[in-house]
């Protein structure tokens, strides 16, 4: 009997790969051209940015990534694949509605999947699926989660008021500042943890997939990475509040300073290698995939050249329908002024603790008081757009009732008014303060941020008018006074606040 030596795994020829790599590369760079106001966008949050400055590490580990499976890719063939344009065309219309409805993140994200899809268009489905991670790695390139801070902040101060009280610590809260007897302190966004919290999502994500074969261990990993960092987080703010407790709030303050960073982020990357090194079950020699599980014909091949075209071509033509949306808009009057209010009367502005609302896009802006008999004064700002487009945008990062690294501080939310939302401000005085927002795009009148991104975006693709008003009432505190009655009968004097906003806009 003759031995046989089991068969050598088949590997393509290197042209194959350099002829759809070279392609890929060429699209990928066309694409990034085509679209670099967003590639700008992106670079200038990775750089900029303490919540997302770990973007800047996404793409060197999908090319790690990508390395790592070289010699599985070798074994799989190349080939341009007709139905990876679907994927191409739906992130082109993603970046159409986030262009649309001035959203950055679904703008961005579209950019990416756009991206993917020119991978998968250009490779094929059998080297797509040897890339699968990789490939949907790259959707932490995207900048999400900021969203996180308000529940964040929240947390925070859950787990270090208790912490506070257990060590002695005479510490009242109010909303979210804390006051100790020497000083106080306020859980900002920027002292969240959310920015460390988005940033082991990815790197939980990495480990888990790196680490693990088992999903039942990679999902409890995943669970770990997120809860310890919001643990650690209350725990360096109970910390810092104990130590200013004992010393001063400015050696308190300067320590967290110099520990709250990456060096605090690194002492919960090795808290959370440490908890699930135990149960890691993949040998770092471990093949990622098996090749012969992935070859096979393919359908609806494409010639390359080919592919590379209708790529491209698929990607411009959203920017093409863009700027035809982007053409329409409302016309507005040259002048606009505050409306006359039945028994108030305009009062100058407060000199406590300047307040006004922050729309640097604006069409039109006009803040007044009233004061009525009894000796009670609302504030009432406008803020008026014919259109709405990037720099121009009626809700976008930095904008509304309060401008960033202002005085006032948002202490916390406080119950509706009139369908507005309401939130509790503070400037150092102290002075306190009431806002209440509307805002009206189209005909529809709104509090939430997210129906004003939606209406945006369904007048723009409608042809509806673009018109949008941004409303705030704001009553600063007085002893003795009730903020809420005050402006109950104010709304009650003005009169429905759609007509006002529409008055506004030159209706």
């Amino acid at each position: 009997m003759t031995a046989m030596a089991p068969p050598a795994a088949f590997v393509h020829p290197a042209s194959d790969w350099r002829r759809h790599g070279l392609a890929l590369a060429i699209v990928a760079g066309l694409l990034l051209l085509l679209f670099r106001r967003d590639v700008l966008d992106l670079v200038t949050i990775w750089w900029t940015s303490t919540t997302f400055g770990h973007c800047l590490f996404i793409a060197p580990v999908i090319a790690w990534l990508v390395w790592t499976r070289r010699r599985e890719l070798a074994q799989l063939a190349p080939v341009a694949w007709a139905p990876g344009l679907a994927l191409v065309a739906a992130g082109g219309f993603a970046w159409l509605l986030g262009e649309a409805a001035s959203v950055n993140l679904v703008r961005q994200m579209g950019l990416v999947a756009m991206l993917q899809g020119a991978a998968v268009t250009l490779l094929g489905p059998q080297v797509a699926r040897g890339l699968l991670f990789p490939l949907a790695y790259a959707a932490f390139l995207v900048p999400f989660g900021d969203g996180l801070e308000g529940p964040l902040q929240a947390i925070t101060v859950r787990i270090t008021m208790p912490l506070l009280h257990l060590f002695g610590v005479p510490a009242q809260v109010d909303g979210v500042l804390i006051t100790i007897p020497n000083g106080y302190f306020e859980v900002a966004e920027a002292c969240s943890g959310a920015k460390f919290v988005i940033a082991m999502v990815a790197y939980g994500a990495l480990v888990a997939n790196v680490c693990f074969r088992s999903w039942m261990r990679r999902a409890v990993f995943m669970l770990v990475a997120v809860i310890v960092p919001v643990i650690a987080n209350g725990l360096r703010a109970f910390g810092t509040i104990y130590a200013a407790h004992l010393t001063s709030v400015e050696a308190a303050t300067g320590f967290d300073h110099i520990v709250y960073g990456w060096l605090f982020f690194g002492l919960v990357m090795a808290a959370v290698i440490a908890l699930g090194w135990r149960w890691f079950d993949r040998a770092p020699d471990d093949p990622v995939f098996d090749p012969a599980h992935l070859q096979g014909p393919v359908r609806s091949a494409l010639a390359l050249p080919l592919a590379a075209l209708l790529v491209l071509a698929t990607a411009a033509a959203f920017p093409v329908w863009a700027r035809a949306i982007d053409a329409q808009g409302s016309t507005l009057p040259e002048r606009i002024d505050l409306p006359q209010v039945p028994g108030w009367q305009r009062a100058p502005l407060s000199t406590r603790a300047p307040w006004a609302p922050y729309y640097p896009g604006a069409d039109h802006q006009l803040l007044g008081r009233y004061a009525d008999a009894g000796g009670d004064t609302v504030d009432l700002a406008l803020a008026v757009y014919g259109r709405q487009h990037e720099g121009k945008e009626l809700i976008a990062f930095g904008t509304g009732p309060l401008r960033e690294e202002d005085v006032w501080v948002r202490v916390a939310d406080l119950p509706d008014v009139a369908g507005g939302t309401a939130m509790r401000v503070t400037a150092p005085g102290p002075v306190e303060r009431w806002i209440v927002t509307w805002y009206r795009v189209g005909d529809t009148l709104t509090a939430d941020p997210r129906w004003v991104k939606i209406e945006t975006l369904r007048a723009k693709l409608t042809g509806a008018p673009q018109r949008a008003v941004a409303i705030h009432l704001s009553v600063e505190v007085q002893p003795g006074r009730d903020p809420r009655a005050a402006l109950a009968r104010f709304l009650a004097a003005l009169g429905p606040l759609d007509r006002l906003a529409d008055r506004a806009a030159g209706l």
